[in-house]
């Protein structure tokens, strides 16, 4: 890299936290700390996570939200929504491409935090509908949706870095480019 003249990017080290769950409904269980459930093939294990974007339009809010979900054997994103808002509609819209994506999807295992949007009743029932399994991160256990964190981490240092969003639409060309 210092013969071509090239330098990493660095993500900046702010991230607020975004994560609330609803205390009357209970936290899944981290399924991926049992070793028979790593997966070795695509289609096993789906992790997901949301983080904010910077919006510069004036007319829609000062944040955009971006809910993920990445295979973890591949690392290729299978589902994606960006939305003004952070409710559970923003990763059911997200997941709702995976499952047009893979179709059979039959005891998926869909890793995340333990945020709201991820507890929700709404969430919950798509999960059973399709025969997915709900795991969820450790409380104060950030390490536990690692890929996912990491995933981001990279996404804002690489596209953000001297890039800003003018509104929704503008955010939606740039992230799926």
């Amino acid at each position: 890299m210092l013969e071509q003249g090239l330098k990493a990017i660095q993500p900046k080290s702010f991230v607020p936290k975004t994560t609330q769950s609803h205390p009357h409904l209970k936290r899944r269980p981290n399924l991926l700390l049992i070793p028979d459930n790593q997966p070795i093939r695509p289609n096993q294990v789906i992790v997901g996570d949301i983080t904010y974007l910077l919006n510069k339009s004036k007319s829609e809010g000062k944040w955009l939200y971006l809910a993920v979900w990445l295979d973890l054997f591949s690392r290729r994103i299978v589902g994606w929504h960006l939305d003004c808002h952070m409710e559970d509609t923003l990763i059911i819209n997200a997941f709702k491409k995976v499952v047009h994506l893979r179709q059979n999807i039959k005891q998926l295992i869909v890793h995340s935090d333990g945020g709201s949007q991820y507890s929700s009743m709404a969430f919950r029932k798509l999960l059973t509908l399709n025969d997915c399994r709900q795991s969820m991160t450790r409380k104060d256990n950030h390490y536990d949706n690692a890929t996912a964190e990491s995933l981001f981490s990279r996404f804002k240092t690489e596209l953000l870095n001297d890039n800003d969003f003018y509104g929704l639409q503008d955010a939606k060309i740039k992230t799926f480019e």
